[in-house]
């Protein structure tokens, strides 16, 4: 298996063909470097390594404890960590998840602190569709999908350097599809 120097390597190498990629597909400089971002944060940020104490787990800084539940449900390279179909969109799920508590709860204690009223949960979700739609309005209909496509190719940059270790090493694929 390649080390974390090797993988941050390869994205930030591939960040430029995916990039010229992107651009051929769109024809827009703007979604380009979203996607080129949202794929450097995918490999370098985001990808599969957060299930072990990992360069990647590390950056997270004094926010990687965020990452502890993920770690302990998700086996190391099982389909749902390293997986290219479910890997990125278990994170994002899982992150999203886990910001929405925090943002609950950050309510309540600011509830109890300040006196003011926790906030419920239909608010809770009419809150991030009304962030959505700023997001689309502001930034247009097609960001949602370049920034978890690049996240995506990001992170599958990832496994697919994995894959090709363990062939290189063993002559065996693994089951992570």
């Amino acid at each position: 298996m390649p080390s974390g120097r090797t993988h941050d390597l390869i994205t930030i190498a591939l960040a430029i063909p995916a990039a010229a990629g992107s651009f051929g597909v769109t024809k827009n400089f703007t979604a380009t470097m979203v996607f080129a971002a949202a794929f450097i944060f995918g490999g370098l940020m985001f990808g599969p390594d957060l299930d072990t104490r990992s360069k990647q787990y590390s950056r997270w800084g004094p926010f990687r404890s965020l990452w502890y539940p993920y770690r302990a449900f998700f086996k190391h390279r099982s389909r749902f960590s390293h997986g290219l179909i479910l890997g990125t969109a278990i994170r994002v799920v899982y992150f999203l998840g886990v910001f929405s508590l925090l943002v609950i709860a950050g309510s309540w204690v600011y509830a109890a602190l300040a006196g003011g009223r926790v906030i419920s949960i239909s608010e809770f979700s009419e809150m991030w569709s009304a962030i959505g739609q700023f997001v689309r309005r502001h930034a247009g209909d097609w960001i949602l999908l370049t920034v978890f496509s690049g996240m995506w190719l990001g992170a599958a940059s990832h496994t697919f350097t994995d894959l090709a270790g363990t062939f290189i090493k063993t002559g065996r694929r693994t089951k992570l599809f």
